[in-house]
């Protein structure tokens, strides 16, 4: 059995078998410390029982007054460790902790419009697509239906604190706004 625990500095340097895969945005490891040391309760690594990194999670927390939340800003599962229920184990920790440490009306992240099996595993887990961001990724050219495939969708789930659930909208794919407009 795995176990679910804060990402560490020195995991940097062991988790090369889940970032070598194309859905996993890869960042400078300047980033990465920059996460562990501003939201250390944020992050966290699944390891096997022989110290192999399995999957991890990045998160934040950021925005004003409602738009107060936690934000998963990265999570990948190697490919041989999927469905386990590892991401969904992840998420939960990081929606447990944004909601009961840093009192969040939501949970949000972003995904690739055409990465479809991820978008369906988030709304199995409750999120919703709250809007359309355009070009979020860059644009690397229009794909289906003449929209950019690295389009995102921002996907969201209400915390304990959002009761009237404003965080979500059952039109947000058709919500479509402008990167610049998303901070």
């Amino acid at each position: 059995m795995s176990i679910l625990r804060p990402f560490k500095a020195n995991d940097l340097f062991r988790f090369n078998n889940i970032n070598l895969d194309v859905w996993t945005e890869t960042y400078g490891i300047t980033f990465y410390l920059t996460y562990l040391q501003r939201w250390s309760d944020l992050c966290f690594t699944q390891e096997s029982p022989g110290g192999r990194l399995q999957g991890y999670i990045l998160g934040k927390a950021e925005g004003a007054q409602a738009e107060w939340h936690g934000h998963i800003t990265a999570i990948s599962v190697a490919p041989e460790y999927r469905r386990l229920s590892l991401a969904r184990n992840m998420c939960q920790r990081l929606e447990f902790a944004s909601d009961e440490i840093y009192k969040g009306y939501f949970v949000d992240l972003y995904v690739r419009c055409n990465n479809a099996l991820a978008i369906k595993m988030y709304e199995g887990m409750g999120y919703s697509v709250y809007r359309r961001v355009r070009e979020y990724y860059g644009n690397l050219g229009v794909g289906k239906g003449g929209r950019d495939e690295e389009d995102a969708f921002d996907m969201r789930k209400p915390l304990s604190r959002d009761g009237a659930q404003r965080s979500i909208r059952p039109n947000g794919r058709d919500m479509i706004v402008s990167a610049h407009d998303v901070s």
